[in-house]
């Protein structure tokens, strides 16, 4: 049997990745499309998939949130209140439908990424583990016991709050000085004038931000106990990991142990191959449903 082709999609909020793949995560095609207008970006990602040689049999959607991912919720598969303003409340699942009647998979960006390290990354072989991204924002995605941590939405692992004594006030729109609004690429610029990649590596901007994300990991592994965290993004250069292992080591101060705090090996394909294993884990359930019930039709949005 001819192995199925899956469509993968990350849409993040300055480009979407889409991407032809298999169930191994290997990427057969790939474009990248700059995030502008609503409708053009979708006509675009969409364009993408018709011109494919094969075209997918099942779609997934890594995507920037806040989303909702309650099946049960009427505006299941929409970006809710993301400050992008003309990409709040749209129904983004709902959109790609319209243009490829295939099963579709949807979970946050961050959550898929995790999915991709557990399948092919830093998180082969756990089952309590988590994945932060540290770029243009901050997001988190985890796995407890096995199964992606959802709850209500989805975990907001960029807005937890963290003890600071400077006086800088942040960037977030919605909270000012939370995680994302202290330690993200855009807070970094925001207060040294220049990006990250400019900054040299003994430049002391590099200290505040290890200082920031050791206090979240401190807080992450408190309260979720993972086995490891991954730390990932644009932002995570490898001079800042040994001195969040120390400075998280000092926090805990001999409580409990200490998982490793380690890269990404997935590096920027994290995000776009997670995505293809949501549409492989959309087109099993899609095949389950229509073995165990041939006379209705499967729900292409589960």
């Amino acid at each position: 049997m001819r192995e199925p082709v899956l469509g993968g999609i990350e849409a993040g909020g300055t480009k979407f990745v889409c991407a032809l793949g298999n169930a191994q995560g290997e990427i057969i095609a790939e474009q990248r499309i700059e995030t502008g207008a609503l409708e053009e970006t979708i006509e675009k990602v969409a364009a993408f998939f018709r011109e494919a040689d094969a075209p997918p049999q099942a779609i997934g959607i890594a995507s920037f949130g806040p989303v909702q991912l309650d099946p049960s919720a009427r505006n299941y598969g929409f970006i809710t209140t993301t400050p992008k303003r003309e990409w709040r409340n749209f129904d983004i699942v709902g959109a790609i439908h319209r243009h490829f009647a295939v099963p579709i998979g949807f979970d946050t960006d961050v959550n898929a990424a995790a999915l991709a390290e557990h399948h092919w990354g830093a998180a082969q072989g756990l089952r309590t583990f988590l994945y932060v991204t540290v770029g243009t924002g901050i997001g988190g995605g985890a796995m407890v016991e096995g199964t992606m941590l959802h709850g209500r939405s989805h975990p907001e692992m960029g807005h937890i709050r963290i003890p600071h004594d400077h006086t800088f006030q942040g960037v977030c729109p919605y909270h000012g000085d939370c995680l994302e609004g202290l330690a993200s690429g855009v807070a970094i610029e925001a207060r040294w004038n220049a990006p990250a990649t400019q900054l040299s590596d003994d430049h002391p901007a590099w200290d505040l931000e290890a200082g920031c994300l050791a206090l979240a990991c401190v807080n992450w592994i408190a309260t979720l106990s993972p086995q490891r965290v991954i730390l990932g993004g644009g932002v995570m250069r490898g001079h800042l990991f040994p001195l969040i292992r120390d400075r998280v080591r000092d926090l805990v101060n001999g409580y409990s142990a200490v998982p490793d705090i380690v890269p990404s090996p997935l590096h920027d394909r994290a995000g776009v191959r997670g995505a293809l294993a949501l549409a492989q884990a959309a087109l099993s359930s899609a095949s389950k449903k229509e073995s165990t019930s041939p006379n209705i039709s499967p729900d292409s949005r589960a």
